[in-house]
């Protein structure tokens, strides 16, 4: 991300410094998000990076007169230390070492800024510590510091098909207007760039591997919106009851919305709106995004068009894993992530990348959101694991798969196989859970680690995310992981399987497959059950699997999976690939 500005790093926190006295502050917060505060941002709004070098996804950095720190979670402690200047910079783990406690120890006394039009109610909440003032900045000091700063994406804005969407806009925005009028409510702000493509059924290109336009809405109660956005990004006309808005009206047209009672997310809204909303003298009502449970309930077509989606990348996937055990060995990181993404390719209804491939040989793999630069990248060497977590975008699904893969002649060491085996017991024991419905994800995250906890290890990331419809490979609310989310888990829900294990200076171990939330035969008193369909079909490396480590339902399970991955695949590919994956898909 350094390559983005000509300015040397070293040289970046103290032109950032030189501005605080024209704001009367003595620090800022420099978030990772975005004015739209999406997990993925665009170039221009990559200030994180830009100020510290790391470019992880998830993190911020407080930038004092004389001392600063960089903090992010588990999945980027060793990238943390790597990219950041320890000169400069402090590195915290950001659940461990939460930026309030920082602020308390070395911020007594002082103004710290904030851009209002990049962080949420929820993030200014969580950073308030007393005796520090937390101050609104009318100009983010990176920005002007920032000299060749690249210009704002505007890509064409592109309708989003009815038989890939399932339901008109008009059909979404009349339930979600109902919900207003039920609730009081006039309006609703809609921040989240994913919200607004899901709700208008519109993609678009203005950041890279998610298929969003950037741009703000807000419903009414009587099923319209007003969408702010440059009309001539249009390729085609919206549905009826969509207004456009020139994006430089924003302000003004907030400023009208006295004695009206609006709601916004207080976790996915920039604070900067409830600022100018009360200072309107508008009702502000605090509230979850309407758009995002529906949106992560995929309907009958959405779901169809996850399991073609996984279809076309299944056999993408068998053909790399075929190529990569035949001919991997002395290959670069990076060519082996470009190799599969030429498989991929080979789709005519391929869009491109979810995520940026995670190609990771030997201890890169430690390393769980690891990313591969050319000439800084690996060689894979024979008899090592290599770890590969990707996926892809389609007009009518999105996917996400990891795959852990010893390569090379030798017997994978005994270590190994027993921590791979005690993760892939965990993605079984999920894969087969039934569950009552409604029930909250983070009660299922220990069945992905009991194997792991009774050797002693762990994997320090959530189990399981949601993913959207042609949309962010990353979607909530739902998700399985430790953290206390209140969101039950409902039928046509999508969520990831991927438990883990990381041994540093060694390897990575992974494997994530994608489930489809469905009803169950089973039933209860108390209401239905439901459980998971699998939705990934690629095999699992059984030279890693210790057999003996696992239950006789473990086998049955892995045994079952293997028939169903050749037999869907196998009428689809080459007689030399059919051969590699009749082996791959043999009875253990």
């Amino acid at each position: 991300m350094t390559s983005l500005s000509t300015i040397p790093l070293q040289e970046r926190p103290a032109r950032v410094r030189a501005l605080f006295s024209d704001l009367s502050i003595d620090g800022i917060i420099v978030t990772r998000g975005d004015q739209y505060l999406g997990e993925y941002v665009a170039p221009n709004a990559e200030r994180l990076a830009w100020i510290s070098g790391f470019t992880g996804s998830a993190g911020l950095a407080i930038l004092l007169r004389d001392t600063g720190c960089v903090f992010s979670d588990g999945r980027y402690t060793v990238q943390l230390e790597e990219q950041v200047s320890h000169d400069i910079w402090e590195r915290q783990h950001i659940l461990h070492s939460p930026p309030r406690d920082w602020l308390k120890k070395h911020a007594q006394g002082l103004r710290v800024g904030y851009d209002p039009h990049l962080i949420s109610d929820y993030e200014l909440t969580s950073w308030k510590a007393n005796g520090v003032t937390l101050v609104p900045v009318t100009e983010n000091p990176v920005d002007p510091a920032w000299t060749d700063r690249p210009a704002s994406p505007a890509e064409p804005i592109s309708p989003h098909p009815l038989s890939y969407a399932g339901e008109t806009s008009l059909e979404k925005r009349t339930r979600l207007a109902q919900q207003l009028r039920d609730n009081h409510e006039e309006a609703m702000i809609i921040a989240d760039c994913t919200s607004l493509a899901w709700l208008l059924n519109i993609r678009s290109h203005d950041i890279a591997m998610t298929p969003i336009a950037h741009g703000y809405g807000i419903l009414y109660a009587d099923g319209t919106v007003d969408f702010f956005v440059d009309k001539t990004r249009l390729t085609a006309p919206l549905e009826d009851g969509i207004r456009l808005v020139p994006p430089a009206q924003l302000e003004s047209h907030l400023h009208n919305f006295k004695g009206i009672t609006i709601r916004l997310d207080p976790s996915s809204t920039p604070v900067w709106f409830r600022m100018i909303l009360e200072k309107a003298q508008a009702t502000v009502i605090s509230g979850t995004d309407l758009c995002s449970l529906p949106k992560a309930i995929k309907n009958t077509a959405e779901q169809a068009g996850s399991r073609r989606a996984h279809e076309l990348d299944s056999l993408a996937l068998a053909r790399f894993l075929f190529w990569i055990e035949a001919n991997g060995i002395g290959k670069h990181e990076t060519d082996l992530a470009a190799k599969l993404e030429s498989y991929r390719a080979q789709s005519a209804d391929y869009r491109g990348p979810s995520f940026e491939t995670i190609s990771a040989a030997g201890p890169n793999g430690a390393y769980p959101h690891y990313r591969a630069q050319v000439g800084q990248d690996r060689v894979l060497d024979e008899n090592s694991v290599y770890l590969v977590d990707s996926g892809a975008q389609y007009p009518f699904g999105t996917t996400d798969l990891t795959r852990t893969l010893w390569v090379g002649p030798a017997e994978p060491p005994a270590a190994l196989k027993e921590a791979f085996t005690r993760v892939l017991k965990g993605n079984i024991t999920l894969s087969l859970q039934r569950f009552p419905q409604g029930l909250p994800g983070y009660r299922l995250d220990t069945l992905a680690r009991a194997s792991l906890w009774n050797a002693g290890l762990d994997f320090d990331h959530g189990t399981g995310h949601g993913i959207g419809s042609y949309l962010s490979v990353h979607e909530g609310p739902q998700s399985i992981s430790s953290g206390v989310r209140p969101t039950g888990l409902q039928a046509g829900m999508i969520v990831s399987n991927e438990p883990g294990y990381y041994a540093p200076g060694h390897y990575g171990i992974r494997i994530e497959n994608l489930l489809l939330i469905k009803e169950s035969a089973l039933q209860s008193p108390r209401g239905p059950f439901l459980e998971f369909e699998v939705l990934s079909y690629t095999p699992i490396d059984r030279r890693l699997i210790t057999p003996s480590l696992l239950t006789d339902d473990e086998r049955t399970w892995l045994n079952h999976y293997h028939t169903e991955v050749e037999k869907r695949l196998l009428p689809h590919l080459e007689p030399d690939v059919q051969n590699w994956l009749k082996k791959a898909c043999a009875p253990l």
